[in-house]
């Protein structure tokens, strides 16, 4: 009887050991990758028009997780980067995530969605994939 014991005690602590090892799993999740880089500010005689998506955006982060860009948000010019034109969103607040969360605004550059550009961070995080905006986004 005290054998058996022994062996039920075993595989408990063996269940337990691998539930608490899965438990850590989704805090290995890779970093956002970033650079280092400085935004431009926007030139107001040549000041692009306002993002406007008319259909949602699915977007794959390089980190795994998934974002969607929702219908109908609004997004202003902030800026310029070398990889595109930076847009801010209105009314809410958009983010990507890694092992962290960072508020993140889009980065442009002939309709395709090249990144984004980190804003507590000073930082730019490319999109690999770039993604095409969907038909209909204005301007």
């Amino acid at each position: 009887m005290e054998r058996t014991n022994r062996r039920a005690l075993r595989a408990l602590l063996a269940i337990l050991a691998t539930a608490a090892a899965a438990s850590l799993l989704p805090a290995c999740a890779p970093a956002v990758r970033s650079v280092p880089t400085q935004l431009s500010a926007v030139d107001p005689s040549s000041k692009p028009a306002d993002l406007r998506f008319t259909a949602p955006l699915e977007i794959r982060l390089p980190t795994g997780y998934g974002r969607q860009i929702p219908a109908s948000s609004r997004w202003v010019p902030a800026g310029r980067l070398s990889e595109g034109s930076v847009y801010r969103p209105v009314d809410l607040v958009f983010s990507i995530e890694g092992q962290q969360v960072h508020e993140a605004w889009l980065v442009v550059r002939n309709g395709v969605l090249q990144g984004f550009y980190l804003p507590a961070e000073a930082r730019f995080s490319l999109l690999d994939p770039p993604v095409q905006l969907p038909k209909g986004t204005q301007p």
